[in-house]
């Protein structure tokens, strides 16, 4: 489970007085602890739901650096991408666009699918097939220019 791992690496950061790192490492701890105490979530969150929540950091961060770096605010957009390149350490290995590709379009022949209309049934296989592997707008990208 990634949360013994986040409280061994918080002491490491600790001791190093490595900031970036300790923020990074402080944001995932946070949001795995809101979700394991959510309502109606049990008392301890599987891998998958891990993953999600890394997945989310990750996506809001880049969201918020990229709306940094559009107002000029070089030095906030810095923090954001240290924290993603902590967070990120902690999912697996993100594949290559080729190697989406190619993946995408063994599920579009396995499926039959043949046009746009079949986007929604080729989202659902990919994004099951390449969960954490890959980002959903890439995913989509793809789908969608392979079924055009």
């Amino acid at each position: 489970m990634v949360s013994t791992i986040i409280d061994q690496e918080i002491k490491k950061a600790m001791l190093a007085k490595d900031q970036a790192k300790l923020r990074g490492l402080r944001a995932i701890k946070a949001a795995l602890l809101l979700a394991r105490t959510e309502k109606g979530s049990a008392e301890e969150i599987n891998e998958e739901a891990e993953l999600k929540i890394l997945q989310r950091l990750v996506k809001q961060r880049k969201e918020s650096a990229d709306i940094y770096k559009q107002q000029g605010r070089e030095d906030l957009s810095v923090i954001e991408e240290e924290e993603i390149e902590v967070i990120s350490q902690f999912m697996p290995q993100q594949l290559g666009r080729e190697e989406v590709e190619a993946l995408i379009a063994g599920l579009i022949k396995d499926s039959g699918a043949n046009s746009v209309k079949d986007m929604g049934k080729v989202m659902g296989l990919a994004n099951k097939e390449l969960a954490g592997k890959a980002d959903g707008k890439l995913i989509a990208e793809i789908v969608k220019s392979q079924l055009a």
